[in-house]
């Protein structure tokens, strides 16, 4: 038996049993449908099979999380927080005890390659872990005295936070921003995106045989239109953490100003990889291979334009092209594909259409631009030369394994290009010059930047983009900013000479 065929048989059970159960909303401890009595089906885009039917939600479902995430919260407020870390350590062993079948879900579910996948659920674990240990810190404040006071601060939870999670990767980027709001304690409604729901059902699963108690953290599915946006405008719910498209962003924005709700947006790139002719070819062009042929392209930090210096540029090209001609296509749970299917049929139109926009516009089509067999979502990774920076190829996110290549002569060419975009999430530079470097970095608009290197995740650093890339960071404290108020303390020390009106 191949490890395909092996994989294949492993996923088998728990495809039948979620097939035969749906996947149902979790609200107040207790898997529940929609109360209205409706579903909708997913689908897996290896071949467009079935997956499960789907509790559709809409406003009464998300209340009745609404509230429940309310009436949970003060308890979870007040727990000790070493109580709270000890819950979320459970949590994380939990999913270490299920990664294989969270992996061989996601795949299925998203298309993502097995090869990438494989260690989704650990990297879930460890967002667990690390702010598991930083609960007990998480209320630490200042002592700022003054002449006449002892000032402190400290920071409390915010309340019932709103977590709106994409279809990219959505196991590891439930728990990067679920484990932080739990830690600082709040409580949590989660709606996951609706061609991705699989493994959102097995994580709550998890965190309740963990311990976590009833209503702390509820699951509801269904549409942005009906569920996402009943979400965002639900007056007990405090905060809204999104991560998707900038125009979902800005519609969320809208929908929660009635109710002033803090906002945190990971949201859309079009993120450049610059690479100087005095760089490191064979390591940058591993670099420019990964991170925009990985994951299937689909991910926001993909560097899906390439900057390269004209003096390197006719044969970086031609070597970018081979390689990227070499990709294996296949099925996910093949251990030997690099590149699965992309998440829908919608979207793999979306991502094939620039192919026509890049001839209409005068690039080349030098690797891929096609589709890859009669069934499944398959696209070949792709790369287009001669394109410019005003080129739509260059300007819209595309959202798959599309690569624009732009050729600058000068530093000052290459960052003008750089931060000519809507955009500024990532930023990646390749070059042997260190002052160039800091010189680059310091002026290239992007709210995370990696200098010969992919892009490689610290969970103590901020994560976050600037412009239309998004508002607000993830990581370390910087999470806690976002899921806690900060209050201060003035305590008088001595005669607090207030001055005496009306005598």
């Amino acid at each position: 038996m191949s490890a395909l065929d092996e994989n294949i048989a492993k996923l088998a059970p728990h495809l039948a049993r979620i097939g035969k159960s749906g996947i149902l909303n979790h609200i107040a401890g207790k898997p529940v449908p929609a109360a209205a009595g409706a579903w909708f089906d997913t689908t897996s885009p290896i071949d467009d099979s079935h997956i499960a039917r789907v509790a559709r939600s809409d406003a009464s479902d998300i209340d009745a999380a609404a509230q429940a995430a309310k009436a949970a919260f003060p308890a979870w407020r007040d727990m000790p927080a070493a109580e709270r870390k000890r819950i979320l350590h459970a949590i994380a062993d939990g999913i270490e005890a299920r990664a294989e079948e969270i992996a061989l879900c996601e795949c299925h579910d998203t298309g993502q390659a097995l090869r990438f996948m494989s260690k989704a659920a650990l990297r879930g674990a460890a967002n667990f872990r690390f702010f598991a240990d930083r609960a007990p810190s998480a209320r630490d404040g200042q002592a700022l005295p003054s002449p006449t006071l002892m000032n402190i601060t400290t920071r409390v939870p915010i309340g019932p936070v709103g977590i709106i999670t994409p279809w990219n990767t959505p196991f590891m980027l439930s728990t990067w921003k679920i484990a932080p709001a739990l830690a600082a304690g709040c409580t949590v409604v989660h709606k996951p995106a609706e061609l991705s729901p699989w493994t959102a059902r097995i994580l709550i699963d998890i965190a309740e045989d963990a311990g976590l108690p009833p209503g702390v953290w509820n699951l509801v599915n269904g549409m942005g239109e009906d569920a996402g946006r009943a979400l965002t405008e639900h007056p007990d719910i405090r905060a809204i953490a999104f991560v998707g498209e900038s125009k979902t962003g800005s519609a969320i924005m809208a929908q929660g100003a009635p109710t002033l709700k803090r906002v945190h947006f990971e949201l859309g790139g079009k993120n450049p990889v610059i690479v100087f002719d005095d760089a490191d070819l064979d390591s940058a062009l591993d670099a420019v291979l990964f991170m925009i042929y990985s994951l299937n392209g689909e991910r926001c930090t993909s560097s899906s334009r390439l900057l390269v210096q004209d003096t390197i540029a006719d044969d970086f090209e031609t070597q970018l092209a081979a390689r990227a001609k070499a990709i294996r296509v296949g099925h996910p749970l093949d251990p030997a594909t690099e590149v699965g299917p992309l998440i829908h049929e919608a979207h793999r139109k979306k991502v094939m259409a620039s192919f026509d926009t890049a001839r209409t516009e005068g690039a080349t089509i030098a690797a891929g631009g096609t589709r890859v067999g009669d069934t499944g979502q398959f696209v070949a990774p792709t790369l287009f030369t001669h394109a410019t920076n005003d080129m739509t190829i260059a300007r819209d996110e595309i959202f798959g394994p599309v690569l624009t290549s732009i050729r600058f002569s000068t530093e000052e060419q290459a960052l003008n290009i750089a931060n000519d975009t809507a955009y500024g999430l990532t930023g990646y530079v390749w070059t042997a010059d260190v002052t160039r470097a800091m010189r680059f970095t310091e002026q290239l608009e992007a709210g995370m930047i990696w200098v010969n290197s992919a892009n490689v995740r610290h969970l103590p650093t901020p994560f976050g983009g600037m412009k239309a890339s998004g508002i607000g960071r993830d990581g370390g404290d910087w999470s806690f900013e976002f899921y806690m108020e900060q209050k201060h303390i003035g305590i008088a020390t001595g005669d607090p000479k207030i001055p005496r009106l009306g005598t």
